[in-house]
């Protein structure tokens, strides 16, 4: 049985962990104010520092800062339907479920900006990609089904050699037969892209502000596995050669999966910079419209691995296991991102909020060219309301749909994600003139998949289905 796919599949499916929100590699909630009220591309706050960095501008002169803490929880749910899963003699059922949880317990960030007259410089700091760590206990479907298959395979071939050659050693067959797998394997993983944003804004005229600046990324990865303990369970059938056969069958099959163990632990480090311009037309007290536009950020993550020798070995002719050789580097490219949106005031205390956002993801180059298997880019419609119900307190709610548009090819437990539908709500409390405190909550309702996988044993069938909740709280400062 050949695994020299299992483990580094385990990993790329761990390269894609993101608790929180945007698209497929851009977190797009920055601080809690986010979380109250989702539709900030035209706000004028300094908790709009990331979304509408060009609006800082018509902030009252002086410093502006926002801290901020949010925890993110995601569960991850997959089952799968695949005929040789009923040969697992820890689950002999054809359908397995598969259930995992991504957890980001301290998502930090930081807004600041300091404005005078016509000129501010603006920055901000948050986990712009990944941000959490994410274990699988038992795997994944398509680790299972990939080993289900090639155990099988081998296993069934060599038993129908051995029991034709018992014939003609012994006059009579055998009838040994395959009677199951198991497997041990573990993968960890952590994720964290580090985002400062750092620019300019000046006003152009008393209603029109642009903004200009660049953001640094700064990548820290750890994936950590193994795949050991595998084992074939051979059966004796009703030949009276098969006593004989068995031990000695059973101990080379053995043998053979002791040398396939894979240990791997790899730590991936890259930095990119990516430009991003911003305007925002505040047209009159009642109306905003605001625009950014990021440009991509080229990622190169570099490889610093630890791995056993089969591992090793493998990592030099598999294309899966070889992102994780040591010294290699890695395409992880963050997309291009374009908002735009509104905010209309009708009344002083009310403010209404619309916005727009896009991913060009089919030109952010991924490992393995897996930008082609994306069909569009990442489309999201935000909409938001906020309503001062007395001088100390705000509240709000607001809604988020996001759009994928990914072939079958793309969406596998590897690497899966689907569109889905976000609501946000909380409070800002007025503490005095100059503090406030945003307290905020978003729960994320993804659509249901199915997938269905031509393989040579059957018909693999998946259902993948994921929730995420985030919290978060943040303290703003003018002074």
């Amino acid at each position: 049985m050949s695994k020299k796919l299992f483990l580094g599949l385990a990993i790329a499916a761990i390269n894609t962990l993101s608790a929180t929100a945007g698209g497929l590699l851009t977190n797009t909630n920055q601080n809690a104010s986010f979380l109250r009220q989702l539709s900030q591309e035209a706000i004028i706050d300094i908790t709009g520092a990331y979304m509408n960095p060009a609006g800082v501008a018509f902030l009252n002169n002086g410093f502006h800062l926002s801290l901020n803490v949010q925890s993110a929880n995601q569960d991850r749910d997959i089952t799968t339907t695949f005929p040789l899963f009923a040969y697992n003699v820890s689950n002999p059922s054809a359908t397995h479920k598969f259930e995992g949880e991504a957890k980001a317990p301290a998502i930090p960030s930081f807004q600041l900006a300091y404005v005078h007259d016509r000129w501010s410089i603006v920055s901000s700091f948050a986990l712009i990609g990944g941000g959490g760590k994410c274990e699988f206990d038992n795997g994944l479907g398509t680790f299972e089904a990939l080993y289900a298959s090639q155990i099988y395979s081998s296993v069934t071939t060599s038993l129908s050699q051995v029991n034709q050659m018992a014939g003609q050693m012994y006059g009579v067959p055998g009838t040994l037969s395959f009677g199951g797998y198991d497997l041990n394997a573990y993968m960890k993983g952590r994720q964290y892209f580090f985002g400062l944003n750092v620019g300019g804004t000046y006003k152009i005229t008393d209603n029109i502000a642009a903004y200009v600046g660049v953001r640094g990324v700064l990548a820290n990865c750890n994936y950590n596995g193994w795949v050991e303990d595998a084992s074939a369970r051979i059966v004796a059938g009703t030949s009276p050669v098969d006593a004989q056969l068995l031990p000695t069958v059973q101990a080379q099959v053995d043998e053979q999966l002791a040398k396939t163990d894979i240990s791997l632990n790899t730590d991936q480090t890259g930095f990119g910079l990516a430009p991003i311009i911003g305007i925002d037309w505040k047209i009159n007290d009642q109306w905003n419209v605001a625009a950014k536009y990021e440009f991509k950020t080229r990622m190169r993550l570099k490889n610093k691995s630890e791995m056993n020798d089969y591992a090793t070995a493998l990592s030099q002719t598999n294309a899966v296991l070889g992102q994780f050789a040591d010294g290699s580097k890695v395409a992880s490219d963050m997309p291009a991102f374009f908002s735009i949106g509104a905010q209309y005031s009708p009344i002083g205390s009310l403010r209404l909020n619309a916005g727009y956002h896009f991913y060009d993801d089919r030109h952010a180059t991924q490992y393995g060219d897996k930008q082609n298997l994306v069909n569009s880019g990442t489309f999201e419609v935000l909409a938001g309301v906020e309503y001062d119900i007395c001088k100390l307190v705000t509240i709000s709610a607001s809604w988020q749909t996001t759009n994928y548009d990914l072939s079958d090819e793309h969406m596998n437990d590897l690497s899966f994600t689907t569109s889905s539908n976000s609501i946000g709500g909380g409070v800002r409390i007025h503490a005095t003139q100059r503090t406030s405190i945003d307290l905020g909550y978003m729960q994320t309702l993804y659509k249901g998949r199915d997938v269905a996988t031509q393989t040579a044993a059957g018909v693999k069938n998946d259902h993948y289905y994921r929730t995420n909740r985030v919290i978060g709280v943040g303290v703003n400062i003018a002074f």
